[in-house]
């Protein structure tokens, strides 16, 4: 098949990319698989591992129930060999900046396998960096999590279906996620770590769907060799037996980029976009767990192609342009 070669245009700045994709998850490969088919000149910037990394797979994802996540990435990065004008770095982006005179971006970035600091030129950004889990400082709940320790249950509770559940929380997180973990079992206790902070008519709720309500102080969980939980141990009162444990963390942004860009930032800490992945600044583009979408890999991937699809269109405009 000959390759499409589209003609550059006069008036446009000559970059090294017409786009730059900040995170090479199921967003950004996404971005990248739509934009390659665009003809565009796309480099993907990745460095570390997912953030689903510990899980044992990936659920819900369209054909793709149940894949590891590291071989869901290489799967995505084997089907964008097969476009020429797409190329994948291993490199921390640590700045992003606009040149006015110019009109285009300069990023600067580490390679993950050391050496200098490299640069290029792009005239869009997309940031699907996602975000990074701080856990509560309880003893093995960084060693169990992704398997016995769990945060989503859209993502992992027909695993756990029938089995003994917990879920960790207080106020109306504890007591909104509790109710959403019993469809998928009917031993379910609720562990708040301290006070519930649940209003007299909220335990009644949970009385009457068979929901106990354990405050003491957790001191530590324990688990198995595989990663599943055993117990909870509580600083008085006796361990609860249970086989896996939900919880909302605390979520950050895993990447300073989009707030040093003076990109808009939501009380949530997600950072805005339109419902075209457009943030605040004219230029860049957002998707993934880095918006406020639900956080699922399979809608990390459609919001990717969806800011594609418009980062594409705003490059085609500028492309006809005069």
């Amino acid at each position: 098949m000959p390759r499409i070669r589209p003609t550059r245009r006069r008036h446009l700045p000559a970059t090294d990319f017409d786009a730059v994709i900040v995170g090479g998850g199921s967003a950004g490969l996404s971005a990248a698989l739509t934009l390659g088919r665009c003809c565009r000149r796309v480099l993907v910037c990745s460095s570390g591992p997912p953030r689903n990394a510990p899980s044992p797979g990936v659920h819900s994802f369209f054909t793709r129930d149940g894949t590891k996540p590291a071989e869901l990435l290489r799967l995505g990065r084997q089907q964008l060999a097969a476009y020429p004008t797409v190329s994948l770095r291993e490199a921390l982006v640590t700045a992003i900046v606009w040149e006015p005179e110019e009109q285009y971006f300069t990023l600067t970035m580490t390679p993950d396998r050391g050496g200098p600091p490299l640069t290029c030129t792009t005239r869009k950004v997309l940031l699907a960096t996602g975000v990074a889990d701080d856990l509560p400082p309880i003893d093995g709940m960084r060693e169990l999590w992704g398997r016995g320790v769990l945060h989503c249950p859209y993502c992992h509770g027909w695993e756990v279906q029938g089995q003994r559940l917990a879920v960790y929380g207080r106020g109306k997180t504890g007591w909104g996620l509790v109710q959403l973990v019993s469809r998928w079992s009917r031993d379910v206790v609720l562990c708040t770590d301290g006070p519930a902070g649940i209003t007299e008519h909220g335990r009644q709720r949970l009385r009457r769907l068979g929901i106990a309500v354990r405050e003491e102080k957790i001191v530590r969980l324990e688990g198995r060799r595989d990663g599943q939980l055993r117990h909870i141990v509580f600083a008085s009162g006796e361990p609860l037996e249970r086989d896996a444990v939900f919880l909302h963390a605390e979520q950050r942004q895993r990447s300073l980029l989009a707030q040093e860009a003076n990109c808009r930032i939501l009380k949530s800490g997600a950072v805005w976009t339109d419902k075209r992945g457009q943030t605040s600044q004219k230029g860049i583009y957002a998707a993934g767990d880095t918006t406020p979408a639900p956080q699922q890999a399979i809608i990390a991937a459609a919001e990717g192609s969806l800011a594609a699809i418009a980062l594409n269109e705003a490059l085609t405009r500028e492309d006809c342009r005069g």
